[in-house]
């Protein structure tokens, strides 16, 4: 079993409440579950306004096929997020 992950950082420089963060993080994370077929959450800096950190993952049978999941995932957040994309981490672990 292989497991492939992506974290980073989203920073929202024109959000002024909690309220409109989360229906921007939460678009996103339902567009990246629906589209990628990854699981995807809201990791850390929940009470940030600027910022969201996000985590997603798949599980497959190949390095190289959830590796590209990832990539495709990482592509599609830089091109559709409200915000601008920081401190990105892929990486995957075999079982």
């Amino acid at each position: 079993m292989v497991v492939s992950m992506i974290q980073f950082i989203l920073e929202l420089p024109d959000v002024t409440s909690i309220k409109e963060k989360r229906r921007i993080v939460k678009s996103l994370r339902d567009k990246l579950i629906r589209q990628y077929r990854i699981t995807a959450a809201e990791v850390d800096l929940h009470e940030s306004l600027g910022y969201s950190q996000i985590g997603g993952a798949v599980v497959s049978n190949s390095k190289k096929h959830g590796e590209s999941v990832m990539q495709k995932v990482l592509h599609f957040v830089e091109d559709n997020a409200e915000g601008r994309v920081q401190d990105v981490q892929i990486y995957t672990e075999v079982y």
